[in-house]
């Protein structure tokens, strides 16, 4: 069987998009086919897949990471999405997107598009560890589970081939986990070892979390932007007054086609 894809990325988190509006062309989206399509030697290659669903008069974003297992919602993914919606289906800004981490508003910033991510949770202290090392870490959760831990050099982390150990009690589906530096006044850099992906170039999620773990640590006033800069590029993130966080990114499509994997 033959079906129709896009590939995109968000600060080089990229996705294959799979267009499926009444949910026919892929019933359940089988985690093989997933793994198949993420592939980066076999397949088309990517962190993730954002599946494209009618729900009602709107969309619902199915997303699965990597090894095919669900996720609630992904940051970057959801701009990608957007942009899918807004340039292959005419989809005005702005858009709301339904996700299994609930409904998440998007617009226009210039060339680039803002989500409102909702509000975060902030649900205490836990610690995460890498080859013996150990750091105490924040658990946000911004409708997905991550632990912030700062270091002194993103280094420190090493090459994140495995999930950092955690608390199983805390965490008992896996967690995001974001290694933070400070690079100046409101500017941090981070890494970020994605559950079911590994290590990407980027989490959107994960930015805002930084970016609320850090406006803590400050005692940053409500309404304060944070850049957030990621291996594959630049977020801004500010968490409003009114206890929403807005994450503003790119999102590019580039490329299209038929696969049959």
């Amino acid at each position: 069987m033959s079906y129709p894809f896009l590939k995109g990325h968000g600060t080089e988190n990229d996705f294959v998009v799979l267009p499926d509006a009444d949910g026919t062309v892929h019933g359940d989206l089988s985690a093989e086919r997933v793994r198949a399509l993420c592939d980066r030697r076999s397949g088309i290659g990517g962190d993730g897949v954002l599946r494209a669903v009618r729900e009602g008069d709107g969309w619902f974003m199915d997303y699965r990471n990597a090894d095919g297992s669900v996720s609630e919602m992904c940051g970057n993914g959801i701009r990608v999405f957007a942009r899918y919606l807004h340039e292959r289906e005419g989809e005005a800004f702005p858009m709301r997107i339904t996700t299994r981490a609930g409904v998440k508003v998007l617009d226009r910033a210039g060339d680039e598009l803002t989500a409102d991510m909702g509000r975060p949770e902030v649900l205490g202290e836990t610690e995460v560890s890498v080859m013996g090392r150990t750091w105490p870490a924040l658990h946000v959760s911004m409708g997905n589970p991550h632990a912030v831990a700062y270091v002194d050099n993103l280094a420190e982390a090493g090459p994140l081939l495995e999930p950092p150990e955690h608390d199983d009690a805390v965490f008992p589906e896996g967690v995001n986990v974001e290694f933070v530096v400070r690079r100046g006044e409101r500017h941090v850099a981070m890494r970020v070892h994605e559950r079911g992906s590994g290590e990407t170039r980027s989490c959107g999620t994960g930015a805002c979390a930084v970016a609320v773990a850090t406006a803590l640590a400050d005692d940053a006033p409500r309404g304060t932007s944070y850049r957030v800069d990621v291996p594959g590029g630049t977020l801004h993130v500010v968490w409003t007054e009114d206890d929403r966080v807005l994450m503003t990114g790119p999102a590019v499509l580039v490329a299209e086609g038929v696969t049959d994997l």
